[in-house]
């Protein structure tokens, strides 16, 4: 740019960005694409007030589409992913037994368990939600339990898996960014991760279904609607299974969504009757649409497909667009730069780790950035002041993976709220283990506790000086 922009204007744009979304969402109450996007469209001309090419503006927002398309290819798997196992019954099987296993009292609790076994094996919020959590979704709905309620602990057990897991990329990325062991990211986020994990199974039986209250008789009917419209057998779940299987080799996250769905289609043609390839077709593309005469079924199994995703696909694209535009302009290293010789102290330097993590989450809404940044800009600041590396991998796992669910214009955000059919300001306030974790960083950080920073030659002169 041919003007420079100082830290003042750069604090001011994120501050802007952040109001007019907040306003957007929780006053207005209108969808984040367009707010969203007035933000992309006015950085960019700040950014061309400032003397930046138009150029440099474009590839800026290429670039952070490019980041981000990863997640954009596992968002259309998971659409044909939920199709698929509509259309073969895998979740109609996985409702009609649920019904009779879980009971409303335990609701929340059973949610967070099954969905915590599963990330756990899968490595995957995504694949979680996507799947056993949109069944999850369905028997809340029959139970007449808080949407709102279910939806949080299908997330918290979720985000679980995709933050512990050896086989979760952000476990594996943290680390790798940092420079630590993932053995050693691992046993050290058990500080943060174990004591948020049991207050929120806590909170969770203690709140059971939030006055979901059964009726036998629906029950009994959606049951029986079920198994008249849909192949109820267990062959049904041999795509899980497979889901699980591999995904527990380590093979690469596509891959096993796509095994998914084919071996879900071939079980299709054998267990459902008059099942054609037209409907296969355009099942993958809009989703099941049946009309089974039953509105609470029609309205768990209509679901899945490609289109299914373009809403939380397009909010995606803006925000990873906004998030390159402000690395184009510099922004990001103009706050990097103001804060990462500010501290020394473990206590200060683990908040703003956490901070910088957070407000890259609200401003580009993208987990992996929220990660890479922070990690690589503290490095240096953390070697120099004695705090262990595996404190800054920890501390941005938990700002980054489970805080951006609980940025409605975030990849996870917009991904979890359409396929769930609850908003994020609905669930936040029962995404309990993922607001805790981060709490709890910043608790060890003012304790001391697991931290084990060393004197290094600058503390101990401050020391020396005060």
């Amino acid at each position: 740019m041919k003007k420079e922009m100082k830290l003042p204007v750069a604090l001011g744009l994120f501050t802007m960005i952040f109001a007019v979304m907040f306003t957007s969402l929780v006053y207005i109450k209108v969808e984040p694409h367009i707010p969203l996007l007035a933000c992309l469209i006015l950085l960019g001309a700040v950014g061309v007030a400032f003397g930046a090419q138009w150029k440099t503006i474009e590839k800026g927002i290429y670039n952070g589409i490019i980041a981000g398309l990863q997640p954009i290819m596992i968002l259309l798997t998971v659409g044909l992913v939920i199709a698929s196992w509509m259309l073969s019954g895998t979740v109609p099987t996985l409702l009609f037994y649920g019904m009779d296993i879980i009971q409303p009292e335990w609701f929340a609790v059973s949610a967070l368990i099954i969905t915590v076994i599963v990330s756990s094996f899968t490595g995957s919020s995504f694949t979680t939600v996507g799947t056993v959590g949109v069944a999850l979704m369905g028997i809340s709905h029959v139970l007449g339990v808080n949407p709102a309620l279910a939806a949080g602990a299908i997330v918290s057990g979720a985000c679980f898996g995709d933050k512990m897991s050896p086989l979760s990329d952000s476990t594996n990325f943290a680390p790798g960014v940092v420079g630590v062991n993932m053995f050693e990211h691992i046993r050290h986020m058990m500080w943060t991760t174990v004591p948020a994990f049991i207050l929120t199974a806590i909170a969770f039986f203690v709140l059971g279904g939030s006055g979901g209250n059964a009726n036998l008789q629906e029950i009994k009917e959606i049951q029986s609607v079920l198994s008249s419209e849909f192949p109820i057998h267990l062959l049904t779940l041999i795509s899980p299974v497979v889901v699980l299987v591999l995904a527990f080799r380590k093979l690469p996250i596509i891959p096993i969504l796509l095994a998914g769905v084919t071996v879900s289609i071939i079980v299709g043609f054998f267990l459902v009757p008059d099942l054609t390839l037209q409907k296969v077709i355009n099942t993958m593309q809009n989703g099941l649409q049946t009309q089974t005469g039953n509105e609470t079924v029609d309205t768990i199994v209509n679901k899945g497909g490609l289109m299914s995703m373009m809403w939380s696909i397009s909010l995606v694209l803006i925000a990873l667009g906004l998030g390159g535009v402000i690395q184009a302009l510099g922004m990001f290293d103009l706050l990097f730069g103001a804060i990462k010789n500010t501290a020394q102290e473990a206590s200060k330097l683990i908040a703003t780790t956490l901070a910088s993590s957070i407000g890259i989450n609200l401003l580009a809404g993208e987990m992996y950035l929220s990660i890479l940044l922070p990690g690589q800009a503290l490095k240096d600041a953390y070697i120099k002041s004695g705090v262990p590396l595996k404190n800054l991998s920890r501390t941005v796992e938990d700002g980054g993976t489970l805080v951006n669910p609980l940025v409605p214009w975030s990849v996870s955000g917009a991904f979890f709220a359409s396929t769930l059919g609850v908003s994020v300001i609905d669930y936040i306030p029962y995404a309990l283990f993922l607001w805790l974790s981060p709490m709890f960083t910043l608790l060890l950080a003012y304790t001391g506790w697991s931290i084990g920073q060393k004197k290094t030659n600058s503390l101990e002169n401050d020391h020396t000086a005060a």
